[in-house]
């Protein structure tokens, strides 16, 4: 029995979708972190069940005028058997734009990748990793308790006495 080569279709990378799709992690995350721009991190907590208490952890690593790095990664109380998913994004201020740019200590990925590779990466490895994004920060959204301290004290406003205005 001879091995035949089958012609496989090469794949060619969707750049409509990649770009739809990094715009929208942009939009998510400015909903999920309003205060970004002055440095300002958030936790989310969600729920997995009786003892399993996960969060997802944003933090700002870099800011720039144009760009913006961000971490996120999950902290769990399964760190003993599973190690948690760690990514970082680079936020694109002027094209509205976020795309991974490492995850889990792999960093620069190419938009196509010839299948199979040394470090086995699928043919769309770029666009998966930023779907994976996009559902994290959707969760997030619809399932995340975020640890801010609200503040209901109203401000004190000082007295004019000239006009008699309090």
């Amino acid at each position: 029995m001879s091995y035949q080569k089958r012609d496989r279709k090469q794949y060619v990378p969707d750049l409509p979708s990649l770009s739809k799709l990094c715009e929208a992690n942009y939009v998510r995350l400015l909903k999920l972190l309003p205060d970004m721009q002055m440095g300002v991190g958030r936790e989310f907590s969600l729920s997995g069940g009786p003892n399993h208490d996960t969060a997802i952890r944003f933090t700002i690593e870099e800011s720039f005028p144009y760009t913006l790095t961000i971490l996120v990664e999950q902290t769990s109380d399964l760190h003993d058997f599973l190690k948690p998913p760690r990514m970082e994004v680079r936020l694109y201020q002027d094209v509205r734009m976020a795309e991974v740019i490492s995850f889990d200590n792999n960093h620069r990925f190419n938009g196509v990748y010839h299948y199979p590779n040394d470090q086995m990466r699928l043919p769309d490895e770029k666009h998966q990793i930023n779907a994976f994004l996009a559902e994290w920060l959707q969760h997030c959204l619809e399932h995340g308790a975020a640890n801010i301290e609200l503040n209901f004290n109203p401000k004190r406003l000082k007295c004019d006495s000239s006009t008699g205005s309090g």
